[in-house]
C-alpha cells in the first residue's frame, strides 16, 4: 500500500503543530513546509487592532501561501516527500473571524480560484488544545506580537477550528487532544502517534493516545 507521502499538521495556534511538523520531518526524512508567519509585516499590528488591519493581514498570508504551494506541486513530480505545519484551505477559518461582509465577499472571490492550484494532502493531522493549555504555550514560546491575545480571541478560534475541521473531507483527517500527550518530551506518545500518521488513509478517525505505565 502506497506511504503518505504528503502532511499536513494543523491546528490553533500554539498547539504543537510546527514541533509536531519539525519532529515528523526530521524522522521521515522528509522536506519541511513551514508557514511565513513572522514574514507578514501586517501582523504585529493586527494584533493591537484586528479591526484595522485583519483584510491587509489576511491577503497577506493568502498570498504568501498560495505562492508556497505553487512551489509544491512543482515537488510533486520528483515525489519527494513533505511534511507541512499547515492546510491552505484553514486561511477561510481566519477570513471568516476577522473580514467584515465587503471584505469577506471579495476575499471569497479569490481564494476559490486560488484553492483549484493547491496539492492535495494524504493525510491531515489536527491538533486540538483547551483554550487554557493554548494560552499558556503562547505565553511560554513568548513571541512579542502574541504578547497581549486575549483568550476570547483564542476561544473563538479554537471554535471555528473545531468546527471548520468537523465539516472537513477533503483528505483523510487524524485528531489529536493533545492535552494528554507530549509527543515532544515523550518518545513513546511520538512514536505511537507518527505509526497513527503514517497509516492513515481513509476518513475521519479520533486518535486515542497510548497510556503510560505507572513508575513503581
Amino acid at each position: 500500500m502506497a506511504e503518505n507521502r504528503y502532511i499536513v499538521v494543523e491546528g490553533v495556534i500554539g498547539v504543537g503543530k510546527t514541533s509536531l511538523a519539525r519532529l515528523l520531518s526530521e524522522r521521515l526524512k522528509s522536506r519541511l513546509v513551514l508557514e511565513e508567519v513572522e514574514e507578514n509585516p501586517f501582523l504585529k499590528d493586527f494584533y493591537q487592532d484586528r479591526a484595522r488591519y485583519a483584510f491587509q493581514t489576511q491577503m497577506h498570508f493568502l498570498f504568501s501561501r498560495y505562492q508556497q504551494q505553487r512551489g509544491l506541486r512543482q515537488m510533486e513530480l520528483f515525489s519527494e516527500r513533505l511534511v507541512s505545519d499547515y492546510l491552505f484551505q484553514k486561511d477561510r477559518i481566519f477570513a471568516s473571524l476577522n473580514l467584515s461582509d465587503r471584505e469577506l465577499a471579495l476575499y471569497e472571490r479569490l481564494v476559490g480560484w486560488l484553492e483549484l492550484d493547491v496539492m492535495r494532502p494524504d493525510v491531515v493531522v489536527y491538533l486540538q488544545a483547551q483554550p487554557d493549555t493554548l494560552m499558556a504555550r503562547i505565553a511560554r514560546r513568548g513571541r512579542p506580537y502574541e504578547r497581549d491575545m486575549e483568550r476570547e480571541y483564542i476561544r473563538g478560534l479554537n471554535e471555528a477550528y473545531n468546527h471548520f475541521f468537523f465539516h472537513y473531507n477533503e483528505a483523510p483527517l487524524l485528531v489529536v487532544n493533545t492535552n494528554g500527550i507530549d509527543f515532544v518530551n515523550h518518545a513513546e506518545d511520538f512514536e505511537d502517534l507518527l505509526g497513527r500518521i503514517v497509516s492513515h488513509r481513509q476518513g475521519t478517525v479520533y486518535y486515542a493516545p497510548i497510556e503510560r505505565g505507572t513508575a513503581s
